[in-house]
């Protein structure tokens, strides 16, 4: 069971580590990669089965929110547009704050785009160093041809990898059930040290109101 997407502008980050009014568990999923890759074209591709060759682009973060089913636990999903900002070759921390997972898109039209995959994996590494990641090969509909070609740089890094059009839809909507699923584990299992280290923060400033509270209780001063 899933509902389209809605897009709207980003003024206030969600809180991902609580659930949603309804109880429904609540993920983050960013895409990365050269400006006029795809990546807005494939998440609406995955949430509305249409394709608009043409859309301007703006500067405030964008998400694109979908809700589904994950082993029959109710789901909220934010896909997080960058917007433009990738023109400036590096993104706002903001954009990886609480993220479960990442798709790493290039256009295989241009090499270029490829040639930058590392530069974004390494900018995705500073700020989430073990979400899970996987590779999307755009624009294959310009030339089936490429999909007979080998891309060392997600063998290199371990991860899935997948030739997608924005355009036809090929293999859009596994990539990115994939990725949901990989974002729900991912937050069932977390292993980033940051991850770790800001809930023991969190805790222990909570416990410390805890006590400050009981302290300032009449009758324990």
């Amino acid at each position: 069971m899933a509902t389209n997407g809605t897009s709207s502008s980003v003024s206030e980050q969600p809180d991902y580590s609580i659930p949603t009014s309804d109880g429904s568990n609540r993920v983050k999923v960013i895409c990365l990669g050269d400006s006029a890759v795809g990546k807005s074209k494939l998440v609406e591709r995955f949430l509305m089965d249409g394709y608009q060759p043409h859309q301007l682009s703006t500067y405030a973060l964008t998400l694109f929110r979908y809700t589904t089913d994950v082993e029959g636990e109710p789901v909220v999903v934010d896909f997080w547009d960058t917007a433009g900002q990738e023109r400036f070759s590096s993104m706002h921390p903001s954009y990886y704050h609480q993220a479960h997972a990442c798709i790493l898109v290039f256009d295989v039209t241009r090499k270029i785009t490829y040639k930058n995959l590392p530069n974004w994996y390494k900018e995705l590494r500073e700020y989430r160093p073990e979400i899970p990641c996987l590779c999307a090969a755009n624009k294959i509909d310009v030339d089936i041809k490429v999909t007979k070609k080998s891309f060392n740089f997600s063998k290199k890094f371990g991860m899935p990898f997948y030739f997608v059009s924005a355009s036809d839809g090929t293999n859009v909507v596994k990539m990115f059930q994939d990725a949901i699923r990989c974002a729900v584990q991912y937050k069932k299992n977390p292993t980033d040290f940051i991850d770790e280290v800001m809930q023991e923060l969190e805790n222990f400033e909570s416990s410390e109101f805890d006590q400050e509270d009981k302290a300032s209780q009449p009758g324990n001063q």
